[in-house]
């Protein structure tokens, strides 16, 4: 076998070396990957159904029942609505009308199951992620955060 024959095949061989862990590491950030979404995105994409995701929006007004330990509310962008299931005690600043992120999958009957929910920590902060979407939908108002 000649030189260059010998320094083809090593170079052969550090390329699929390479490829070979460029795959994996692109494997494992997929499956860590948590997409941010609103309620109409969400609807607009049937195949992440199932698939750990966040959404944001604003809680529906007269949306909130508490079941025992259980809550069920409506996450709503303005836009379109997403019902919400959470079992678990809520942040002391959730309430109906203000922002809020979840984090958790839709089951099969369209119903978001929250296994995470963070509210807003005063009156003039949104998440920056709900913030964009109320502005991208041409839903946006000074009374929801600041400008």
């Amino acid at each position: 076998m000649t030189r260059k024959r010998r320094r083809l095949i090593f170079v052969g061989i550090g390329m699929a070396a390479l490829a070979g862990a460029t795959a994996l590491v692109l494997s494992a950030l997929n499956d860590t990957l948590v997409y941010f979404l609103t309620p109409a995105e969400l609807k607009a994409k049937p195949e992440l159904a199932g698939r750990h995701v966040r959404i944001g929006g604003l809680v529906e007004k007269g949306s909130v029942r508490r079941d025992g330990s259980t809550v069920h509310f409506t996450v709503t962008d303005l836009t379109a609505s997403l019902p919400v299931t959470y079992t678990g005690i809520l942040p002391d600043l959730f309430r109906e009308g203000q922002g809020v992120v979840a984090e958790g999958r839709v089951d099969g009957a369209g119903v978001f199951e929250a296994s995470e929910v963070l509210a807003k920590h005063d009156e003039n902060y949104m998440p920056k992620e709900v913030a964009d979407a109320l502005k991208k939908s041409g839903h946006w108002k000074d009374e929801y955060g600041q400008k």
